[in-house]
C-alpha cells in the first residue's frame, strides 16, 4: 500500500481528508480511486489503514480501518551531524541515512567544506528527499532537519554518546566505542559526526575532543564522506540490536 505523512489536523477518530498537491498527486499520478486502501503517518510514530470513500473536487475523504504503531521507527535516536558536501552528495546523505533509521540531521561548515551554504529552495529541496525516504522505508517520524551550524557549535551542541568517525584514529573501533556502552531501557541517544571531503581537521578533532565527543575509526579502508554517515549509523543500529543483531537493551 502506498504511504502518506499527513498533518495530524487532517486526522479525526475515524477518517482523513486529504487536499492539496497530495490529493492530486494521490489522483490523478497514482490513480487512486474509492476502494482503495492506502497508509497514513501522523509524524508521531502512529500509522492508519484508510479506505478511500470520496473524491470531490481537490480533496479525498477516507474512513480510518486500523490503527497501529509504525514498525519501521527505531528506538535507537542518532542524530548525524554532516559537513555540508559538494553536489548531489548531501543529498544522498539525508535519503539513505533517512531510510535505515537516523531521526535528525545537523548540517555543519567545517574548516575544509568546500560546498556553499543552502538556499531556501535547497532546504525545502532536502525536506522533499527526507519526506519520500521516510514513506518509502516504512518510517512513522519525519527525522528533523536542523538548520546549518558552525562546527564548534555543533560540537557543544551534542547530546547522548558522541563519536566522530576519522581516519586517523587507529586504536579504538566504532564497534569497541558501542559495545562499551551500557544496555538499559532507556532510549539510546548517539550523536554522530562525519567531516567534509577533505576530512576534519586536527585542530577540529582536538576542540571535538575538548567536547568529550570520541574520534572512532571505520576500518582500515578510507570512506567517502556520503558514506561515512551511513556506515556509522548502520553499525550503531546493529549494535542496539535494530538491523538484525547486535546488543539488545
Amino acid at each position: 500500500m502506498h504511504r502518506f505523512f499527513l498533518p495530524q489536523n487532517c486526522i479525526t477518530q475515524s477518517s482523513v481528508v486529504v487536499a492539496g498537491k497530495l490529493a492530486h498527486r494521490m489522483r490523478n499520478v497514482l490513480r487512486l480511486g474509492t476502494g482503495d486502501h492506502i497508509i497514513i503517518l501522523d509524524d508521531s510514530g502512529w500509522e492508519y489503514e484508510v479506505e478511500l470513500r470520496a473524491m470531490s473536487g481537490g480533496k479525498l475523504e477516507g474512513a480510518i480501518i486500523s490503527r497501529a504503531p509504525a514498525a519501521g521507527e527505531p528506538r535507537t535516536r542518532i542524530t548525524l551531524y554532516q559537513a555540508l558536501l559538494k553536489g548531489g552528495n548531501f543529498e544522498s546523505v539525508l535519503q539513505k541515512c533517512t531510510e535505515i533509521g537516523v531521526t535528525g540531521f545537523v548540517p555543519m561548515v567545517c574548516e575544509r567544506c568546500v560546498a556553499a551554504e543552502p538556499t531556501g529552495s535547497r532546504l525545502g529541496r532536502w525536506q522533499s528527499i527526507i519526506l519520500e525516504a521516510a514513506q518509502q522505508s516504512r518510517r512513522g517520524k519525519l527525522p528533523v532537519l536542523h538548520n546549518v551550524v558552525q562546527f564548534r557549535e555543533a560540537c557543544e551542541s551534542a547530546t547522548g554518546v558522541s563519536l566522530l568517525p576519522w581516519e586517523e584514529e587507529k586504536v579504538r573501533g566504532i564497534g569497541a566505542a558501542l559495545a562499551g556502552l551500557p544496555k538499559t531501557e532507556n532510549t539510546p541517544e548517539v550523536s554522530i559526526f562525519v567531516g567534509p571531503e577533505g576530512g576534519f581537521s586536527p585542530h577540529e578533532v582536538d576542540f571535538a575532543r575538548s567536547c568529550g565527543i570520541e574520534p572512532v575509526s571505520l576500518g582500515s579502508r578510507i570512506l567517502r564522506a556520503e558514506t561515512a554517515g551511513l556506515v556509522a549509523a548502520a553499525v550503531t543500529l546493529y549494535e542496539f540490536g535494530e538491523m538484525g543483531g547486535g546488543s539488545q537493551a
